[in-house]
């Protein structure tokens, strides 16, 4: 009985393995001939439609049937020609120089046996001596723009889809920020890759040239920001912008690196706890010296946000109350009042912001603006402006400086006053801030848990601006921010803005009230859910303020 049934599991087993194939191959030939019928259909389309301008628009019933056997001969060619060169097996969304030329060729290929069948049917009798000229040109414009567009538009969505997810923010557990060192044909398939199968996870800052000469251009829509000579100083300058690069990716075989950016990328991998890594290695192409990546960079970096203390609560929005929130009419003229409000205050306060200008580049000296990458509208980068208040991050003899020794007299008293912030009504103006939200936090700082502060444009001033300040948690400016999303209006915004102007006058000022009012609303939604020990912290911390 027991060989019966494993005789009968085999023979299951090989129908299965012979049946699937089939099924496969099945639906491959049923799409082929679908595609091969949409090409000749693109290139009779493209034949009429030369005939037409050819004739100048004016047809008649004689001219047509006299076109009628070239039309019929271009059917015939193009079934053959198309079927030997196989330009239908190519995938629309993946074609590239190669498949265009395969396609330039097969036409030219059809409007050849086009021509030497009507000839050999009638001498070509009736037809214009030009036409296969513009059938060519036509042809070839037709097949190859319609497989650019299928191309294009799928790398719409995929762009779509990796600033789609609207609450999926830029937090350090999930986003990874590299830089990608050489510029190859293996660049441009690796940022393809990123873009397709890891949208809004992984996240380029920009690319590193062999030489200066790529420097300022763009591969794959991601900027070349400079050489391999100097990757310290760039890694420098973009953690002074915010933004903490994670990976080093390298594109390009180990052995052809010079012994100077050797170095320089294993000391950066030691010294700064950056994960290293070699991309050939990792496709099985690397076939001299295996090279060692250490894994240290993920640990630090998870040591580093465990430390920040963001994990104690975490916010999420039920559908209901989103939906409410979303129907708030508020938000139809937000954008509006925001915009107006913007563009009046720079036109107004122009004179001020040159002086301001000149006098943070009497300072500091140039730049007067900074500014830092930080997580926006539904978690997608955004670049704030600020002038100027620290001068550069390093003295002439290369020695870091702290952050009290390079504030300027001139940067303390406008960050006391709020003037640092001036520059972002421009970011309201391109539509990246509002005058009143959520203001946006470095990407370290900004978690998954709290995602639902996302939901609205970040603001110049907030509700957790003007209730605590920098001298609360950032739990309970999460909860503030949710709170403020939750509730926001017209009243409760000019009512921020006005105790913004007392901020701005008097300092700030801690209002526990309101952060209890926020955390027991909050939790009232079922918004939040907050332990008990994250309660008794920051009781502890307004006792100690």
């Amino acid at each position: 009985m027991a060989r019966k049934l494993a005789k009968n599991r085999a023979k299951l087993v090989c129908s299965l393995v012979i049946q699937r194939p089939r099924v496969f191959y099945g639906a491959m030939s049923m799409r082929r001939p679908f595609l091969l019928v949409l090409d000749i259909g693109l290139l009779c389309v493209a034949t009429v439609f030369a005939f037409i301008l050819r004739e100048n628009f004016e047809l008649s019933v004689t001219r047509s049937l006299e076109f009628g056997p070239y039309l019929l001969a271009t059917t015939i060619a193009s079934l053959i020609a198309f079927s030997i060169t196989g330009v239908n097996r190519t995938i629309w969304r993946f074609c590239s120089g190669p498949d265009y030329l395969r396609v330039m060729t097969a036409v030219g290929a059809v409007v050849v046996g086009a021509v030497a069948l009507t000839f050999a049917w009638n001498r070509l009798e009736g037809t214009p001596r030009s036409l296969p000229f513009i059938q060519l040109i036509f042809g070839v414009a037709l097949l190859i723009g319609a497989r650019a567009i299928h191309k294009i538009s799928h790398d719409v969505q995929q762009h779509r889809r990796a600033f789609g997810a609207f609450l999926q923010p830029a937090s350090p557990s999930q986003q990874i920020t590299l830089l990608v060192v050489g510029i190859s044909k293996l660049t441009e398939l690796y940022l393809q890759a990123v873009a397709e199968l890891a949208p809004g996870r992984i996240r380029v800052a920009g690319l590193i040239g062999s030489t200066d000469r790529h420097v300022g251009r763009l591969v794959a829509s991601h900027p070349v920001i400079g050489d391999t000579d100097e990757l310290e100083s760039i890694l420098d300058d973009l953690k002074v912008h915010g933004v903490t690069i994670n990976r080093i990716v390298v594109v390009l075989p180990f052995h052809s690196l010079g012994d100077s950016e050797r170095e320089t990328l294993l000391r950066i991998e030691r010294s700064r706890s950056i994960v290293l890594q070699f991309l050939v290695q990792d496709l099985g192409f690397n076939f001299g010296k295996p090279v060692l990546v250490s894994k240290s960079g993920g640990a630090a970096w998870s040591q580093r946000t465990s430390n920040l203390g963001l994990q104690n609560v975490s916010f999420h929005i039920p559908p209901e109350t989103l939906e409410k929130i979303a129907r708030r009419r508020y938000w139809k003229i937000k954008r509006f009042v925001d915009f107006f409000i913007a563009l009046s205050a720079i036109l107004v306060l122009s004179p001020i912001l040159l002086v301001l200008a000149a006098c943070v580049a009497a300072s500091v000296g140039f730049p007067v603006l900074f500014w830092q990458q930080r997580p926006g509208l539904g978690g997608r980068p955004l670049r704030l402006y600020k002038f100027r208040t620290m001068k550069a991050a390093y003295s002439p003899d290369g020695e870091r400086l702290s952050d009290a020794e390079r504030v300027s007299r001139l940067g303390s008293l406008m960050r006391r006053l709020r003037f640092d912030e001036f520059p972002q009504l421009f970011n309201v103006i391109r539509g990246d801030m509002a005058i009143v939200g959520p203001r946006p936090l470095l990407h370290w700082e900004q978690t998954e848990a709290q995602s639902a502060r996302l939901l609205v444009r970040p603001g110049l001033t907030g509700w957790a601006q003007v209730v605590g300040g920098r001298d609360i948690s950032s739990n309970d400016k999460a909860a503030l921010d949710v709170w403020y999303v939750q509730h926001a209006s017209m009243h409760l915004d000019i009512k921020i803005a006005l105790r913004t102007i007392l901020v701005m006058v008097f300092g700030e000022k801690i209002s526990a009230g309101d952060i209890e009012k926020a955390w027991s609303d909050l939790g009232e939604n079922g918004i939040v859910r907050r332990p008990a020990v994250a309660k008794i912290q920051a009781l502890l911390g307004w006792v100690n303020v």
